[in-house]
Formats: structure tokens, C-alpha cells, sequence
């Protein structure tokens, strides 16, 4: 059974698995995030039922997308939402990023990997306990299965809590990206960033920065316009 919704404030239409993982926030801000021009290629893990991807593709008309996906169920919700928006130029395969070699370079890579605890309280829906999880390992082995797929200075992106930051930036240098943007996502004015976004150029040779960021929520809850730009309208995060 699905569950159908919209993203985008409409622009997308969206469906995932009832009882399975549930797309956050997470995946549109990192689509808003990629530097994506038409005609590039574009290759995401772990990409769900497609929301990154479907939001890329809404705000830059023309590229080629990628999923890599390994539950087939949730596999398949992704190709038929790639469908139902008229999405022509995508493909969803079935199989782990970890083992995942590519056919071809891409101009871009991105991740909202896993990130709960392997040791933590297992989920009764197998989907959703694998969607959420890491093990030891994981964002390195991610950020180099997908860097051996980009093009010289080609772009990764992964969204991760920001207390993985140093494990998220030992990943990208791992990978041979090593020239890194970090984007930290603000929940209120005053608080500590809880979400983070990393970008590296594979082969770069620029220093790493850190970008001023983006404040999610005024002091009533509500988001900001600057998030409702890229949640509401599509705009690009940078």
C-alpha cells in the first residue's frame, strides 16, 4: 500500500510506501543543494521512493538521473514517481551503493545516507530499519563507491547530523574529494545546527570553507523565507 502526497508545494507528485521509511525535509534541501546544469548526469544512493532526484529534476529540466536503491519495493514506488512526473531521462536499479560500479561518469553524486545507531532499537518494518541504520563504515564506503563515479571535478553531496562532521569529512577526503563545502542547516536563530551539508570536488585542490548556511524556522515555528523558497518553490539552496 502507498501513501500519496506532493513536494514542492505541489510541483511534484509523490507516493511512498504506506508502512515503510518517510521522506523528511532531508533529500529537498540536498536537491536544492547540487549544482546541476541541464544536459549533466546525476547519480544518487540510498535514493528512496526518488524525492531528491524528482526535486533536482524539477528545478533543472534536462538531466539524467540515477537512483540506486536497494529495497526493490521501494525500487519500484521510485521509478513509477519518476513516471508519473514525466521524468523520461531517469533509471532506478536495484542494488547496494556499496558494491554499485559504474557504467559511465557523472557530473554529480549525492547521499542522505544512514545515520541511526547499529546497536539502537530495530524497527518491526525491515524497509524502514534498513533505510535508517549505519554500520561502522558506511558514509566512508558510500562517499567512495560514488566518488569512483564521478567525473574530475565532479561534485558529492551528502547530508548528514552534524555530529558526523568528522566522520563526513574523513569520507570525502577518503574519497578523493577533498575540496569541501560545509553548509550547516540552522533550525532557529541561537541553536546549534543539527543537519549539515557536504560538497567535494573530486580531484579539488581548493581549502575547505564553510558556508554561512541556511536558518530553517523563525522564532514561532514557521520557516523562513529563505526556506520556504527552496521547500515551497524550488529555489537552489547556493
Amino acid at each position: 500500500m502507498t501513501s500519496g502526497s506532493t513536494l514542492l508545494d505541489g510541483r511534484v507528485q509523490y507516493r511512498q510506501i504506506a508502512d515503510g521509511y518517510r521522506t523528511g525535509i532531508e533529500p529537498v534541501l540536498l536537491a536544492a543543494s547540487i549544482p546541476a546544469k541541464p544536459g549533466q548526469t546525476v547519480v544518487e544512493a540510498g535514493t528512496g521512493a526518488g524525492a531528491g532526484l524528482l526535486c533536482l529534476a524539477a528545478r533543472v529540466p534536462g538531466i539524467a538521473c540515477l537512483g540506486i536503491e536497494l529495497d526493490e519495493a521501494t525500487a519500484a514506488q521510485a521509478r513509477q514517481n519518476f513516471a508519473d512526473n514525466d521524468v523520461t531521462d531517469s533509471q532506478v536499479i536495484t542494488a547496494d551503493i556499496a558494491n554499485w560500479a559504474a557504467t559511465h561518469f557523472y557530473h554529480h553524486a549525492m547521499a542522505n545516507p544512514p545515520w541511526h545507531s547499529a546497536t539502537g532499537t530495530k524497527s518491526s518494518h525491515l524497509g524502514r530499519d534498513r533505510a535508517k541504520r549505519a554500520h561502522p563504515g558506511l558514509c566512508g564506503a558510500w562517499a567512495a563507491a560514488l566518488a569512483r563515479g564521478l567525473r574530475p571535478r565532479g561534485t558529492l553531496s551528502l547530508i548528514l547530523p552534524a555530529r558526523h562532521l568528522a566522520e563526513g569529512v574523513a569520507a570525502m577526503s577518503g574519497a578523493g574529494c577533498p575540496e569541501i563545502t560545509i553548509i550547516p542547516l540552522w533550525p532557529k536563530r541561537g541553536r546549534q545546527a543539527k543537519l549539515m551539508i557536504l560538497r567535494g570536488v573530486k580531484a579539488g585542490k581548493g581549502p575547505c570553507v564553510v558556508h554561512p548556511g541556511l536558518l530553517l524556522h523563525e522564532d514561532n515555528g514557521d520557516y523562513t523565507k529563505a526556506a520556504e523558497a527552496i521547500l515551497r518553490s524550488g529555489q537552489p539552496l547556493l
